[in-house]
C-alpha cells in the first residue's frame, strides 16, 4: 500500500506492512488525546463506541493500514504538500497495480479491499468520514470504490501491446474464501500462511465484534454483498521460519515428522507473539516466548510445541468465532502453504472437533480472483458451476477422543492459562475468551 503523485505517477511514500509497529505509538495518542478534530473535548474513543452502538464498525489496529497513513501524514512533508496540492492519492496494492497498468487512468478499488483498510464503513458501503476526521485523514486521497465484478477499464496499450480489459479486483482473503467455494452463510476458510487468517461467511449482515473479530464485505457482485467476520494471528508461517533460522530443522517439511516422533511437547508451550496477540486477546505488546523448557527438551519438543501453537490459535478464533456470530458452521476448508503440514491440520480437525477440507490447490486467492473475473464476462455463468471446479485434496476428520483427553489438548489448556490468567497449572482452566474445553 502506498500514496502516489497523481501528476507524474510516482510514489511519495512506501506504507509498511504488516506485521510492523511503528504506527502503535500514533494509535496511542489519538485514543488518548484530548479532543477530536470535531473540537469535542471527549476522547475519540467515546465517539468510536458511539458509533459502533450506532452500527458503524470502528475497530481501528495497528494492522490496518489506517494509522500507518496517519503517521505518514504526520512525519512525512512532501506527502502533506500533495495533499493540499490535490496531487496526492491513497491506494491499497490493487489500487496502485490499477493506477499503473491504466498509465494513471484508473483511481480505484473494490468493497472487498476498501473493507480492509479500518477507515471503510461496512455498514454504509462507504468511506468512513467520521474515522477519517478522528485520524485526520482527507478524503479526497481516497479511491473510487466499485464492485468486485467490475469493468475497471483496460491496460494501456503499450504494456502488452494490446489492451487488456481489467475485470475483478479483490483482497487476499476475501479472494482465497471465493476460490474455496465458500458462497454459503457458515462457511468458514481457515487461511494458514505467513498469518492466519479465520473467516466466517456471514451472509448479508455485517457483524460488529467485542473480541477482536472485524467484519469485512466479502464480495460486491452486481447487487448482492456478501460479509464476513475474521479474525487472524499474525505471525504462523514467521513462527516456522524463525525456528528455521535457529537450525531447529534444515528443511520445513522435516517439522511434520520432528513433531510426530515424540508422544507429546513434555510440558513445552510456544506463544506465536513476534507482532503481538490478535483476537480474542489483542495484546500488541505480548511477546513471543516459549514456556516449560527443562533439561529434557529436544530439538522435537520445540518444534512440536511450535506446530501445536498454530492448532491452539485456530481453536481461540473458532470458538470466539462461534461465541460471538452464533451462525451454525457449515463447512470449513483450510489454505495457503502452512496447511500442508498434516500434523497441524491433524490437531486443528481434532481441537475444533470438525472435518476439515484441504484443497488440491493452495493458492485460493488467485483462483477467487480469476474466478470472479470469469463470472464478469460470462465465462462461468453462475457459483454452481465453481464448485465442481474445486477439488479436496484431503478430508481431515476430528479424534474425539485425542482432542479431549490427549496431551496436546493439555498442553493447550496450559498455554492458555498463561495466556488469559498469567498463570500455568496444567489443571487450570479460564473462562476468558479462546480458551480449550
Amino acid at each position: 500500500m502506498g500514496q502516489e503523485d497523481w501528476d507524474s505517477l510516482s510514489q511519495l511514500h512506501q506504507l509498511a506492512g504488516p506485521p510492523g509497529r511503528r504506527a502503535g505509538g500514533g494509535l496511542e495518542s489519538i485514543l488518548h488525546h484530548e479532543g477530536d478534530p470535531r473540537g469535542d473535548e471527549v476522547p475519540p474513543c467515546s465517539h468510536q463506541a458511539e458509533a459502533i452502538s450506532g452500527g458503524q464498525s470502528g475497530c481501528v489496529l495497528t494492522q490496518h493500514v489506517t494509522m500507518r497513513l496517519a503517521w505518514i501524514l504526520q512525519h512525512c512533508a512532501e506527502v502533506r504538500r500533495a495533499v493540499r496540492e490535490g496531487t496526492c492519492c491513497f491506494g491499497t496494492i490493487d489500487t496502485w497495480l490499477l493506477y499503473k497498468l491504466s498509465k494513471g487512468a484508473v483511481h480505484a478499488t473494490d468493497y472487498s479491499n476498501a473493507s480492509t483498510t479500518g477507515i471503510f464503513d461496512s455498514y454504509q458501503m462507504c468511506w468512513s468520514e467520521f474515522l477519517c476526521q478522528v485520524v485526520s485523514l482527507p478524503l479526497s486521497i481516497f479511491p473510487t470504490v466499485e464492485n468486485t465484478g467490475h469493468n475497471y477499464g483496460s491496460s494501456d496499450a503499450s504494456i502488452f501491446g494490446v489492451p487488456i480489459p481489467i475485470m475483478s479486483v479483490m483482497a487476499d482473503q476475501q479472494a482465497a474464501m471465493f476460490g474455496e467455494c465458500c458462497f454459503d452463510t457458515g462457511d468458514v476458510k481457515i487461511t494458514m500462511g505467513t498469518g492466519t487468517f479465520m473467516d466466517i461467511n456471514t451472509g448479508n449482515k455485517p457483524h460488529t465484534s467485542v473480541a477482536g473479530l472485524y467484519p469485512l464485505v466479502g464480495w460486491k457482485i452486481g447487487p448482492e454483498v456478501v460479509y464476513l467476520a475474521e479474525g487472524n494471528a499474525a505471525d504462523t508461517g514467521t513462527a516456522i521460519k524463525w525456528a528455521q533460522k535457529l537450525d531447529l530443522f534444515s528443511d520445513v517439511q522435516e517439522t511434520e515428522a520432528m513433531a510426530s516422533s515424540v508422544k507429546d511437547s513434555d510440558g513445552v508451550c510456544f506463544v506465536p507473539s513476534f507482532s503481538g496477540l490478535q483476537a480474542p486477546l489483542n495484546d500488541p505488546k505480548a511477546c513471543a516466548s516459549f514456556m516449560g523448557l527443562k533439561p529434557s527438551t529436544t530439538k522435537s519438543h520445540l518444534v512440536r510445541a511450535i506446530l501445536e501453537s498454530v492448532a491452539f490459535r485456530n481453536k481461540q478464533l473458532y470458538d470466539i468465532m462461534l461465541r460471538e456470530t452464533h451462525i451454525p458452521i457449515t463447512r470449513i476448508r483450510a489454505d495457503g502453504g502452512v496447511c500442508t503440514n498434516d500434523f497441524i491440520m491433524q490437531l486443528t480437525a481434532d481441537l475444533l472437533g470438525k472435518k476439515i477440507d484441504r484443497p488440491s490447490h493452495f493458492d485460493m486467492s488467485s483462483l477467487g480472483a480469476a474466478f470472479v473475473a470469469g463470472l464478469a464476462v460470462g465465462f462461468w455463468k453462475n457459483q454452481e458451476e465453481l464448485k465442481r471446479l474445486r477439488t479436496t485434496d484431503r478430508m481431515f476428520l476430528p479424534n474425539p477422543i485425542r482432542a479431549s483427553t490427549g496431551p496436546s489438548c493439555r498442553t493447550g489448556r496450559t498455554l492458555c492459562s498463561a495466556l488469559f490468567t498469567g498463570t500455568a497449572s496444567p489443571d487450570s482452566s479460564t473462562q476468558a475468551g479462546g480458551a480449550l474445553h
